[in-house]
């Protein structure tokens, strides 16, 4: 069984995808910490994460052992990863290794922004997980500030309204909602809320006839 959950940053997707492949025993890949460790490892060696051919070098040589899951939160990973993203060269370089961890018999949960509709669009069940803006800045600065970084709330909306726009705007696999995949706002739930809400959905999916 694969499952397909994309969203924007901060919407809960992570949490989501972590409750869901707890409830269900499957592996989970955070697709996007490979975009934020590539960016990562550009600026790790004094380049610009814009340089396509900087970050398909990084894309190339990630390990997906290694990625310092602690680095990676950083507000300056999360502005590397979607300038990399962007860069369609960095998507191919990355989309061999996230098929492959998909492709396992025994099942997997994927999130991102592109699993639904280009990694896995033929996934058993499909979630777009979403949540207002003031809502998904308010989650990120609470999680920067408890790792000691200092950001205003202005500042990180921007820097996260700018990444929205980036995502959804780009030509290459743009943030979309997948044909199929169930909307799932969290604005108002919990972490347990979501997850319970994220499995309703999908259990009500599975007994569909055909699924």
């Amino acid at each position: 069984m694969i499952i397909a959950i994309d969203g924007p940053t901060a919407s809960g997707k992570g949490t989501v995808a972590a409750g869901v492949a707890r409830h269900y025993g499957l592996k989970r890949l955070d697709t996007g910490a490979l975009y934020r460790a590539v960016g990562l490892a550009v600026i790790d060696v004094g380049g610009n994460p814009s340089d396509e051919a900087a970050a398909v070098a990084a894309a190339k040589a990630l390990d997906l052992t290694a990625i310092d899951e602690t680095r990676i939160r950083s507000s300056a990973a999360g502005l590397a990863a979607s300038k990399v993203a962007s860069q369609p060269a960095v998507r191919a370089a990355l989309l061999a290794a996230q098929r492959a961890f998909a492709a396992d018999p025994a099942g997997a949960v994927l999130d991102g922004r592109d699993i639904g509709t280009v990694i896995c669009p033929d996934a058993d069940v499909k979630l777009f997980v979403t949540a207002d803006l003031p809502v998904r800045t308010e989650r990120r600065l609470n999680e920067l500030r408890s790792r000691g970084e200092q950001i205003s709330f202005e500042e990180l909306q921007a820097q996260i309204a700018e990444r929205d726009r980036r995502d959804t705007s780009r030509a290459d696999a743009p943030l979309r909602q997948a044909e199929g995949a169930h909307l799932l706002d969290t604005t108002h739930l919990s972490i347990e809320g979501a997850v319970e809400a994220a499995c309703r959905l999908i259990d009500a999916a599975l007994a569909r006839p055909g699924a």
